[in-house]
């Protein structure tokens, strides 16, 4: 649902041919808003998604007496950033990163890892247990705040 008329609003006049047309207009609502009144509904177009060159204030992409979005905080060149790569497709990305790195970790550990030289120590009566005093015996002792 590419129209001109979102194109037409937001680009200056010497550079209409070249504007961006479809890849950054997102659909906007059939019905006009009811709080805006007369005032004129803007495409929801980011201002860093315009051409650089062809205005009248380069810096905020603009041309002077242009009517301002109702959401000009977001849209504004000091808004937020448009993101670059779409976020489904960002996702997408992180989590095959995500998943190669999680299966590097569990060749490495499971597969690259050699057998142990040698045969772990084993100790006689439950690894010494009866030896060293009992269970009871070897618990730390507990602190307390009297003195005595």
């Amino acid at each position: 649902m590419c129209t001109d008329t979102a194109v037409r609003l937001s680009s200056p006049p010497a550079r209409r041919a070249s504007a961006p047309r479809c890849a950054q207009v997102v659909p906007s609502q059939d019905e006009p808003d009811p709080q805006l009144g007369d005032y004129p509904q803007l495409p929801y177009v980011s201002r860093q998604r315009l051409p650089a060159l062809g205005w009248d204030d380069r810096q905020m992409r603009r041309n002077f007496g242009d009517p301002l979005h109702e959401r000009d905080e977001i849209l504004s060149m000091w808004g937020p950033d448009a993101p670059v790569v779409p976020p489904p497709t960002a996702l997408r990305y992180f989590i095959i990163a995500f998943s190669g790195i999680a299966a590097f970790g569990v060749l490495c550990k499971y597969a690259l890892v050699p057998e142990r030289p040698c045969v772990p120590r084993e100790y006689p009566f439950s690894g010494l247990v009866t030896e060293l005093g009992g269970l009871e015996e070897n618990k730390a002792r507990e602190e307390t705040t009297e003195e005595e």
